[in-house]
């Protein structure tokens, strides 16, 4: 089962940064990401969204999160999975309209955020190479001692 997090930084830059981290840590076995997609809310009012390298084994995702922002789910998912190569398809449900709600709540203008699906991750390694970025948590299925556990790690930096 995979769990899926959305975390809004201020800027572009500072997911990038998270995005390597990630990857590092991936390498290191901490954290197993399924895909990653990087919404940036540009100057223009719009959410753009960037794939991953993670592209290619998980274009499901992030055709899903194109095909709700425009109201097309099935079409976007079915693009996704197309372009990343991938034969498995998600459901409607997996990504809600109160996530894409919150994107546009909790984004501004020239932020961004990292919207990651984590297979498996050790927390203990994780939290502490992340949290130095901050951001806030926008969206997570994670469990709530679990979330509130990410919280309290990103925002140890803001204090």
């Amino acid at each position: 089962m995979s769990t899926l997090i959305a975390v809004a930084y201020d800027d572009v830059d500072t997911t990038r940064d998270v995005l390597l981290t990630l990857n590092e840590l991936s390498l290191e076995h901490a954290v197993t990401v399924d895909d990653a997609v990087v919404a940036e809310y540009n100057s223009d009012g719009e959410i753009k969204l960037h794939q991953t390298a993670k592209a290619g084994a998980g274009g499901a995702l992030s055709g899903g999160l194109i095909g709700l922002l425009f109201l097309a789910p099935f079409l976007g998912m079915a693009a996704g999975a197309a372009a990343g190569g991938t034969a498995g398809a998600m459901t409607d449900g997996a990504v809600d309209d109160a996530f894409i709600k919150h994107l546009g709540e909790d984004l501004q203008p020239g932020s961004a955020a990292v919207i990651v699906l984590i297979r498996e991750s050790t927390p203990d390694k994780v939290l502490p190479r992340i949290s130095p970025y901050g951001g806030r948590v926008i969206h997570s299925s994670l469990s709530a001692e679990a979330e509130v556990r990410l919280r309290e790690a990103l925002r140890a930096l803001a204090a």
